[in-house]
Formats: C-alpha cells, sequence, structure tokens
C-alpha cells in the first residue's frame, strides 16, 4: 500500500451530492448560473486587457492573470459536481480524486502569490509614483507570475506525495461536494493526526501569513497615504477597497477549512460555494465596478461594436 495504484480504496464517495430532488434541482441551477458568470466575467476581463492597448500596465496584467485562474480554480470542482447532480453520480475515482485536490491547490498557491504581486503592485504605484514603471516592469511582472507556479506546484506535491502513501483500505466516505487533502486524510488506516497537522502547517500557514502580508500591506499603504494628506486618505481607500475585498472573501474560507480542518460538514459545503464559485464570480464584478480604467476600456469597445455595426 505503498502508493496510489496500491490503495484498496477505488473510488470516494462524496455524500453531499446525495440530497433529495428539490436540493439537487436547487443546486444544479446556482452552480450553473455561477459558474457561468464565472466564465463570461472573467475572460471579458482577460479579453479587455488583452486587445485594449490602453491596459497594457502591470497592474492589469497580473488582473488577467488573476482572472485566467478564477476559471480554472473553479472549473476544478463546479463542472463535475454539475454533471454529477444531474447524472445522480456520487462518486469518484480516487485518481480523479487526487488529481482534483491538486489543482485546486496549485490553482490556490498561484492565486495567493498574484493577490501578493497585485499587492506590491499598487504598494509601488502609491508610495513611489515616479519610480513604478522601472520597477514594475515586464520582468519582474512574469517572474511573479511564474513565481505562483512554481509555488503552487510545490505547495500541492509536497502534500500529494505524503498522502498518496497512505494506506487507505476501507472508509471511503466525505461529507463534501468534492475532494481534498483533510477530508482525505480522514479516510486512511492509520493516525491521521499527525499527518492533518502537516496539512495545517502547509496550508494553514500559507493561507495566514499570506493573509496577515496582505492585510500589513495595505494598511502600510493606507497609512503612508494618510501621513503624506489626510485628504488623499479616502481616494487611495476608495482605489485599494476592490483588493481588500477580494482578499477577504479568497482567504476567509481557506483559513476555516486549513486552519480548522473539520469543520461540521454544513460550514464545509456553505465555503465551498463561497470558495469555488462566489468568490470567482464576484472578482471581475468589484474590480469591474471600482476601476475607472475598465470602465472607460467597456465603453470604447461599446463604440466599436457600434461602428461596426453601422458600417
Amino acid at each position: 500500500m505503498g502508493g496510489l495504484n496500491d490503495s484498496v480504496v477505488t473510488e470516494i464517495v462524496l455524500l453531499a451530492l446525495s440530497c433529495s430532488w428539490e436540493k439537487k434541482l436547487f443546486l444544479i441551477l446556482a452552480c450553473s448560473l455561477l459558474y457561468l458568470g464565472v466564465i463570461l466575467g472573467n475572460l471579458f476581463i482577460l479579453f479587455l486587457v488583452i486587445f485594449d492597448s490602453h491596459l497594457h500596465s502591470p497592474m492589469y496584467f497580473l488582473l488577467a492573470n488573476l482572472s485566467l485562474i478564477d476559471v480554472g480554480l473553479s472549473s476544478t470542482t463546479v463542472p463535475k459536481i454539475i454533471t454529477d447532480l444531474l447524472n445522480e453520480y456520487t462518486v469518484i475515482s480516487f485518481q480523479a480524486c487526487m488529481t482534483q485536490i491538486c489543482f485546486i491547490h496549485i490553482m490556490g498557491g498561484v492565486e495567493m502569490v498574484l493577490l501578493i504581486a497585485m499587492a506590491f503592485d499598487r504598494c509601488t504605484a502609491i508610495c513611489k509614483p515616479l519610480h513604478y514603471l522601472s520597477i514594475m516592469n515586464p520582468k519582474l511582472c512574469v517572474s511573479f507570475v511564474i513565481t505562483g507556479w512554481v509555488t503552487g506546484v510545490i505547495h500541492a506535491m509536497s502534500q500529494f506525495l505524503f498522502v498518496i502513501k497512505l494506506p487507505f483500505c476501507g472508509p471511503n466516505k466525505v461529507d463534501s461536494f468534492y475532494c481534498d487533502f483533510p477530508k482525505i486524510i480522514k479516510l486512511a488506516c492509520t493516525d491521521a493526526a499527525k499527518f492533518e497537522f502537516i496539512v495545517t502547517a502547509n496550508s494553514g500557514f500559507m493561507s495566514m501569513g499570506t493573509f496577515f502580508l496582505l492585510i500589513l500591506s495595505y494598511s502600510f499603504i493606507l497609512i503612508t497615504v494618510w501621513k503624506r494628506s489626510s485628504g488623499e486618505l479616502s481616494k487611495a481607500f476608495v482605489t485599494l477597497s476592490a483588493h481588500i475585498t477580494v482578499v477577504f472573501l479568497f482567504f476567509t474560507p481557506c483559513m476555516f477549512l486549513y486552519v480548522w480542518p473539520s469543520p461540521p460538514p454544513s460550514i464545509d459545503k456553505n465555503l465551498f460555494i463561497v470558495d469555488f464559485a462566489i468568490t470567482p464570480v464576484l472578482n471581475p464584478a468589484i474590480y469591474t465596478l471600482r476601476n475607472k480604467d475598465i470602465k472607460v476600456s467597456i465603453k470604447r469597445l461599446r463604440k466599436r461594436i457600434s461602428y461596426f455595426r453601422f458600417c
């Protein structure tokens, strides 16, 4: 039982998918609408950033990558849940379960690094505006994205490599919509306490550490602006409010799931909806509604569409 293929357990039963027809219908509609919003909203931002030269700047390069990751993170779980609910299928193969976990943690790791990069971008733009373009050069922006992917892979593989070596010899039921390390470790035929600690130390520390680093960064920016001119503080807060909102939306579920690795099933299911569906669909709305450049870009796009319509 030393590896993935040696496990006696070949399928994982996801108990959250076993529910009344009324609840299934509600979940199918809710997940379908939210996932459609995730795809359309994030790909729209990606389209704007790619095709509008006015948005070819470090902040929007990072925002486009964040939108791409949001699509990927949501796609690791939501489409399968919708199809499983439609087909009344409540199991996932052990291999597919492990694959899903890896992609969730890779995407999550990338998103954390991108949020740090965006905080650094805003800190540079507000605190050192004259040196902004020389500091936030294309090489550094690409380095942030590469670092994100490397961090995500290391973060996922560091947990995956010890989980696949655990003996899974009997229990195969998880009261959840999807697979994740804390849930799967509980199924192992061994003392899970030390392995749960490893997950908490890895994912929990990474989530909490990144969250507090970001909060300190944005607090530093606001204090710096306040010291310069108290009149500029409200303007800076409006500018940063979108970033701060996204940080809270992304990290609150993560800290509940990994710092508190055994939340009640009802909380776990609600946090799933927030983390994989609501947060990714809200990110485009938050950045669009609060961002002057994006609004102007949308107006330019409308003018172009109107022009080609009447030509």
